[in-house]
């Protein structure tokens, strides 16, 4: 029996980076979540990631869902046949792989599917620093009568916002109703205290000078934000508009949002599809035929 992948950890940071860079060049603003280090990493317990190098490298771990799957960090159309099918031979599927490149396979050999559940919630960044049009009229409704009330106060994130940002955290958990582990409590304990480290970059927001949200993002692309962290204490109504307005406004490159997957949570996906998505990107799941 091969021996068993290391599990992913910090010290696989810089190659598997590179990979990703190499990979993803040239995606823009459908870069799919999923690939970079950061988010890899920060999700590591919940998926039981592990990381096989050499000439076709590839994450292996579970989805959501419990398959077991291979990410494949090399462009599947250079690869040879054999090389997916022996990764398909080990897992249940290839995952998340992006649509070009599950379209690009041979359909005779592979086969595709992308999940609703699954698929990241593109925006443009103009979304939330205007709010413009009947549909987002509430969201700025609500920032507006948030700073009408309210003193709101927003610093960029460092080490010295940690602490109030837990607090925040564990409010977050107690408004939800989310029992401690629940969530994603501990991949947010972890950014939190390794933010900078991790590439991250955001503020914390206090309201009548008590700490009251944080957001943390990453840049994919240029121009492109993945909104990994956004909490906010749920007695402050439009506090979480606030912060995603901000931090369009003082991140003046950032062209797109990218807010994840939904995991086919009902109060998620509406409050997702609220924002008005530009695009559901989706994320393919590829197995052999026969």
């Amino acid at each position: 029996m091969a021996p068993q992948a290391p599990a992913l950890d910090r010290g696989h940071a810089e190659r598997v980076t590179a990979l990703i860079r190499a990979l993803s060049a040239g995606s823009g603003e459908r870069c799919l979540s999923e690939y970079a280090f950061a988010n890899l990493w920060l999700f590591r317990r919940e998926h039981r990631y592990r990381f096989t190098d050499g000439p076709w490298p590839w994450i292996s771990g579970l989805t959501y869902d419990g398959e077991h799957h291979a990410m494949p960090l090399f462009a599947l159309d250079q690869a040879p046949a054999g090389v997916i099918d022996a990764l398909l031979a080990q897992h249940d599927c290839l995952y998340p792989v992006p649509l070009d490149q599950a379209r690009r396979l041979d359909p005779l050999r592979y086969r595709h599917e992308a999940r609703r559940d699954d698929a990241d919630y593109l925006y443009p960044a103009d979304h939330f620093r205007y709010y413009r049009g009947a549909l987002l009229n509430k969201k700025r409704n609500l920032m507006k009568q948030l700073l009408r009330s309210h003193a709101v106060q927003a610093v960029p994130y460092g080490p010295e916002w940690q602490g109030p940002a837990l607090c925040v955290l564990e409010g977050w958990m107690h408004d939800k109703g989310k029992p401690p582990g629940g969530a994603d409590e501990q991949p947010c304990r972890d950014a939190l205290a390794d933010a900078d480290a991790l590439g991250l970059t955001g503020f914390g927001y206090r309201v009548d000078g008590e700490p009251a949200g944080f957001v943390l993002a990453e840049a994919l692309q240029p121009g492109v934000y993945a909104m990994r962290f956004a909490k906010s204490l749920g007695h402050h109504k439009g506090l979480a508009q606030y912060m995603f307005h901000h931090f369009c406004t003082q991140r003046t490159e950032a062209r797109w949002l990218n807010f994840e997957q939904d995991l086919g949570l009902p109060n998620f996906r509406q409050t997702k599809q609220s924002y008005q998505p530009e695009a559901l990107l989706d994320k393919c799941r590829v197995r052999a035929i026969g």
